[in-house]
């Protein structure tokens, strides 16, 4: 249960962000990751590429730590591991 639950915690992050890039989740003025790489998709082409940069490589770190992290729980937890 603790590894699905880890696992799963990545991806409803992930979905999260992805519902708010494109307007359909959290709103405006809440700070959300979603929102902060949509806003800076507008500065990518006058070269400041860091607002997008900062929250996507964060969101993925996120999602990668958690889904790493679920991965060695289950090979902790796995009975017949090797």
């Amino acid at each position: 249960m603790t590894v699905q639950v880890s696992l799963n915690l990545g991806w409803a992050i992930l979905n999260a962000a992805g519902l708010s890039f494109i307007g359909l989740g959290i709103q405006p003025p809440t700070p959300e990751w979603g929102i902060m790489v949509a806003d800076g998709a507008s500065y990518i082409s006058s070269g400041r590429w860091w607002m997008v940069a900062f929250p996507g490589l964060t969101l993925m770190l996120v999602v990668l730590c958690f889904n790493l992290l679920g991965d060695s729980l289950r090979d902790i937890f796995d009975p017949r591991g090797d």
